[in-house]
């Protein structure tokens, strides 16, 4: 059976009873306890689980055999007991031997943030390519795991087996194979790669702009995407709604074409595995003219959020600090302003007009979409060149031309000759020169 193939205890797995924990260690925490939960149990509820509790740890002292304090681990096996739990859910990394410390010690079958992630990702993937960095991604985070367990076939699990029985995957008889298969992939995900290189060389041959949308899972992409395109993607009020990436052309007031990407939303930790994995995927975004940062405004930790999606670009290679003017073009946008109270929305309305780069907007109503995309066009614009042609007043094909991908400065008429002064890109302007003949003076 492949990592991406049922079993039949899969059905068991989505109705599992769970108790999400957080063990909050010392100075790693970017987001509150109660936040960390919140998302914890979205994670969760995205795959089917069934969340009975939520609790908070601080450890002072990580344990190498169990990350947690020993009456803590007694504290989660009882709490287990008493409600009957099926699945305990650490957000946080734990190691081989912690899982499976933590499974021996409370009688429960226990998967960390990273698996509960993969899990997620590898229900979601829809495309080829989705699939092969969901399968690498698991692969590269199960192999220490599967080494450790190797005689021990319960303790096996495979993509959609984290929460799954005994035996639930085959897996390759060795190291070797587990080497092999990633290595494979990796090929794979390479001919995924050069053919998207080549899309985009196209693209680039062609004067299109390229707007990346990127933000924290759930600040509300993909309703911005379906807004702006007119498309269909899947928005849901859900932890990764949208995995592949998904590319529609938009129009933009005096932009002849341009392209719009929404990208899979990131989250507070991302798993290493996925980072890379992903990269791929994520270099839309890498090559992107303009990045768009959807915000999350009314949520309680979007300062925290803002700061996870910027570390992560940094990680991509997207930003980076000592080479700012050399990177796409960086807009932030404020969504979900219709959540907010008067007087919490006149204080963001007067940090906004402070600063060019910011927007209020709200996806679902509408409300600042308008300005959003007259935004993006100054911004193309801002790369434009300015040349002043003269045509035959007949010439109503190249007239038309100008008008239609173009911004008309002025329009002088002068017997059967026209004078225009236009603002087009510079590859715009290569394909007018071939082919429109002008007015030599």
């Amino acid at each position: 059976m492949s990592v991406f193939e049922r079993s039949e205890t899969d059905e068991f797995a989505r109705g599992a009873r769970a108790l999400v924990i957080y063990p909050e260690l010392p100075g790693r925490a970017s987001v509150g306890p109660e936040a960390r939960l919140a998302e914890a149990e979205g994670l969760a509820l995205a795959i089917g689980l069934n969340v009975v509790q939520k609790k908070h740890f601080r450890v002072r002292s990580p344990r190498a055999v169990t990350l947690l304090g020993g009456g803590q681990v007694e504290e989660i096996a009882q709490i287990g007991r008493d409600l009957e739990v099926d699945l305990l859910i650490v957000d946080a990394s734990l190691t081989a031997i912690q899982q499976r410390n933590l499974e021996e010690r409370t009688g429960l079958k226990t998967i960390d943030r990273t698996g509960l992630i993969l899990e997620i990702f590898g229900e979601r993937a829809a495309t080829a390519e989705g699939r092969l960095q969901v399968e690498l991604a698991h692969l590269d985070y199960q192999a220490g795991r599967l080494v450790r367990s190797w005689t021990h076939l319960e303790r096996q699990r495979g993509g959609f087996g984290f929460l799954g029985g005994p035996g639930e995957t085959q897996i390759e008889a060795d190291r070797r194979m587990i080497r092999d298969r990633m290595a494979r992939l990796r090929r794979e995900l390479e001919e995924v790669k050069r053919t998207r290189s080549l899309h985009r060389a196209r693209r680039k041959r062609a004067p299109w702009p390229v707007i990346a949308l990127v933000g924290y899972t759930n600040a509300g992409k993909s309703t911005l995407f379906n807004s702006l395109t007119r498309a269909t993607v899947l928005a849901e009020d859900m932890l990764f709604a949208t995995l592949d990436p998904t590319m529609r052309e938009i129009s933009l007031p005096g932009v002849e074409k341009a392209i719009l990407s929404d990208t899979v939303g990131f989250v507070s930790d991302l798993p290493t595995q996925l980072v890379a994995a992903f990269r791929a995927t994520l270099e839309e975004v890498i090559s992107a003219d303009i990045i768009v940062h959807v915000r999350d405004i009314p949520h309680s930790e979007t300062d925290a959020q803002r700061d996870d999606v910027l570390q992560i670009l940094r990680d991509l290679g997207v930003l980076d600090d000592e080479d700012a003017a050399n990177q796409p073009r960086m807009l932030e946008v404020w969504n979900k302003i219709d959540l907010l109270d008067a007087e919490k929305r006149e204080d963001m309305s007067a940090l906004v007009q402070r600063n060019d780069d910011l927007l209020m907007i709200s996806a679902q109503t509408g409300e600042g979409v308008d300005a959003f995309k007259a935004h993006l066009s100054a911004l193309i614009a801002k790369g434009n060149l300015v040349r002043s042609v003269r045509l035959k007043a007949s010439d109503g094909a190249a007239l038309a031309w100008l008008h239609a991908r173009g911004t008309i400065n002025s329009q002088i008429v002068d017997d059967d000759l026209v004078t225009v002064e236009a603002s087009l890109s510079c590859q715009l302007w290569g394909q007018f020169d071939k082919q429109f003949a002008q007015i030599e003076d």
